[in-house]
C-alpha cells in the first residue's frame, strides 16, 4: 500500500525577511515589524493576510499511514530552525514518495514551503519529480507529480471538492464538524501569531497535529465517498486512528477524543 500522508503547517511572519525587504530599523521588535507589514497589507489588500513569502514555517505535523500503523507527530523540535523543518518535510517525500493529502494545501502550505525552501536552498529532488528525474519509477511522474493540480500524487481535499472552484471552497473545521470529527482544538490560524509571541510554540505544534489529524480522518471519509473503501474498511481505518490516539498521554489527544463523537 502506498504510504498515505497527510500534513499542515503553520507560520509566523518573518520578521527578518521583512527587515530587509522594507528596510526597517533592526532595533524594532518582531512584533512590531509584523504590525507594520499587516498595516501595509490593509492598505494594499484590505486584509492583513501576508503574501505567502513573507511567512515563516513554524511548525509541520504529518499525520502517516504506513505499513500497518498509523502515527502523529510533529517534525523536530520545539528548537529547530525552519530549515530544519522543511528539510525533514521533504526528506518525508524523498523516503516514502507518499500519497500526499491537504486542506487547501495547493493554496497555502506547499506554496509557502516552496518559496521558504528557495530562501534556504533546500532540495527536494523527488517531490519536484516530473518524469525526468533518476528514479526508477521517474517516467511514471510524467503523469502523475506531487506538483500539477489535476495530478493525485499530491491530493488538495478542499480544492477538489470545491471542483476547483474558490468560491465553492469550505473551511476544514466546519467540515469536520459536519461529518462528525473534531475539527479544530484550543486555537485558530488566526490566533497562531499571538501565540507565538507568547511563547506557546509547543501550543501550536499540538494544534497543528489535530488539524493534521482532521484532515487525515477526512481524507478516510473521502475514500468512503469515492469506492476506495468499502464500509468495513472504513470503519477499521477509523478504529486504527482512534486506537493509535487513545495510547497517548498528551493533552491534546485526550481533548481531540473527548470531541470525537
Amino acid at each position: 500500500m502506498t504510504p498515505v500522508l497527510a500534513f499542515d503547517i503553520e507560520t509566523a511572519p518573518d520578521c527578518d525577511g521583512l527587515r530587509r525587504l522594507y528596510e526597517l530599523d533592526p532595533a524594532l521588535s518582531d512584533k512590531d515589524v509584523a504590525e507594520i507589514a499587516f498595516q501595509r497589507r490593509r492598505t494594499a489588500a484590505n486584509h492583513d493576510f501576508l503574501q505567502l513569502h513573507q511567512h515563516r514555517v513554524i511548525a509541520i505535523a504529518c499525520a502517516l499511514r504506513e505499513g500497518e500503523g498509523f502515527r502523529v507527530w510533529s517534525l523536530g523540535s520545539p528548537e529547530d530552525s525552519e530549515a530544519e523543518l522543511i528539510r525533514r518535510f521533504f526528506d518525508g517525500v524523498e523516503k516514502y514518495t507518499p500519497q500526499l493529502v491537504s486542506w487547501n494545501g495547493g493554496g497555502f502550505d506547499l506554496p509557502v514551503l516552496h518559496y521558504r525552501s528557495l530562501v534556504h536552498g533546500i532540495a527536494a529532488p523527488r517531490y519536484w519529480d516530473q518524469g525526468e528525474g533518476e528514479y526508477k519509477d521517474s517516467r511514471d511522474f510524467k503523469w502523475n507529480n506531487y506538483i500539477s493540480r489535476y495530478h493525485a500524487r499530491h491530493l488538495d481535499l478542499m480544492d477538489l471538492l470545491a471542483l476547483y472552484q474558490p468560491r465553492n471552497n469550505v473551511p476544514l473545521d466546519e467540515m469536520a464538524k459536519l461529518v462528525g470529527f473534531p475539527g479544530k482544538l484550543g486555537m485558530d490560524g488566526a490566533q497562531v501569531w499571538g501565540a507565538y509571541l507568547a511563547g506557546k510554540l509547543r501550543d501550536i505544534r499540538s494544534y497543528c497535529e489535530t488539524d493534521a489529524a482532521n484532515t487525515y480522518l477526512m481524507y478516510l471519509r473521502f475514500q468512503l465517498l469515492r469506492g476506495g473503501f468499502d464500509a468495513a474498511q472504513y470503519e477499521r481505518e477509523i478504529a486504527l486512528v482512534r486506537t493509535t490516539l487513545t495510547k497517548s498521554a498528551e493533552a491534546h489527544w485526550r481533548e481531540f477524543l473527548e470531541a470525537w463523537k
